[in-house]
């Protein structure tokens, strides 16, 4: 006898012998999965650039163009990468201190303490504001634009200080050091080739330590004071000196005058001695008379009181009541 079994068909094939529906649609779904990375990997090219930006794009790392605001696109990493700067707006970065928040800042003294030239200690503290000039300079030389500029700006301010006095970087100086400072600083970034522009440096605060700024103000008032008197005693001097150069002037002159007037009148009592010496000459004894009673007039007019003599000479009784005075 024959022993005839029939059995189901296998669920893994269909009636005809292909594979089933749900393998299909499996093939498919996992095609559509590898399709659509695909798409997304190419569509992590696309970029978009601001108005105030430059992108930068680098194939296996070295930069070959830049571009514009706007949407760009670049070969998906690793074969190409951007990198976008900000190239118009201003940066700045503190020295010897840092803003916490507006109206509160915070003193870094290790940047901020400065030897001058004249050996004392001076607390500047100082802001320098930059722009990016060449953005591939920037992205590709230096790891941080802020650290290169803040170092470099200390280091060249340190160096201006220690060649100034005290007393000029806290009055007549402080314009100048900010200059130089900015010039030096802007030659050694384009040493470095950093593609940085330097706008500006201000000296936000020069005082000297708070340790010794007491001290400091009475130094600064004993100056003054003796700036003060300095000042009081040559105004008194050019007050002074003019009016004795004119007293001595009009002394000079008064002199003067006086010695003309008794030059003319030894001149003139000369003129009168010979005049006199002439008719003398030609009549002594009427001259003489002449001169006698001359005298006479001249001196009785001036007396008080006139005593006539006898020609014995003899004056029995003088009243002197009156004489005496």
């Amino acid at each position: 006898m024959v022993d005839v079994r029939i059995e189901e068909p296998d669920s893994n094939f269909t009636g005809n012998g292909g594979p089933k529906k749900s393998f299909f649609w499996s093939g498919l779904f996992v095609l559509l999965v590898v399709a659509a990375i695909v798409v997304v990997y190419f569509l992590s090219g696309f970029f978009l650039v601001g108005p105030d930006q430059v992108g930068l794009i680098k194939r296996f790392g070295k930069f070959t163009k830049s571009v514009g605001p706007g949407l760009g696109y670049h070969l998906p990493f690793p074969i190409e990468s951007v990198v976008v700067i900000d190239t118009s707006n201003l940066r700045k970065e503190e020295i010897g201190f840092r803003t916490i928040r507006t109206g509160t800042y915070q003193t870094y003294a290790n940047e901020s303490l400065m030897l001058t030239g004249d050996g004392n200690i001076v607390s500047v503290e100082l802001v320098v504001q930059y722009y990016v000039g060449d953005p591939a300079k920037l992205a590709f030389t230096i790891v941080d634009d802020g650290d290169i500029v803040r170092f470099t700006t200390e280091s060249v301010l340190r160096e201006e200080v220690a060649s100034s006095t005290i007393d000029s970087i806290l009055t007549t100086e402080r314009d100048t050091i900010s200059i130089r400072t900015a010039e030096r600083v802007q030659e050694e970034l384009d040493r470095l080739d950093t593609g940085i522009i330097v706008k500006n440096v201000f000296l936000q605060e020069v005082a000297p330590p708070q340790q010794v700024i007491t001290a400091f103000d009475d130094v600064n008032s004993a100056k003054q004071d003796k700036e003060k008197l300095i000042y009081e005693a040559e105004k008194y001097t050019n007050d002074i000196i003019p009016k004795a150069e004119g007293e001595a002037a009009q002394i000079i002159k008064d002199a003067e005058g006086y010695a003309q007037e008794r030059i003319l009148n030894a001149e003139g009592e000369a003129e009168r001695f010979l005049e006199i010496l002439e008719e003398y000459e030609k009549a002594p004894d009427v001259t003489r008379t002449r001169m006698y009673l001359e005298t006479l007039n001249k001196v009785l007019s001036e007396a008080s009181k006139t005593v006539v003599l006898d020609q014995s000479s003899v004056l029995k009784l003088l009243d002197l009541e009156g004489s005496v005075r």
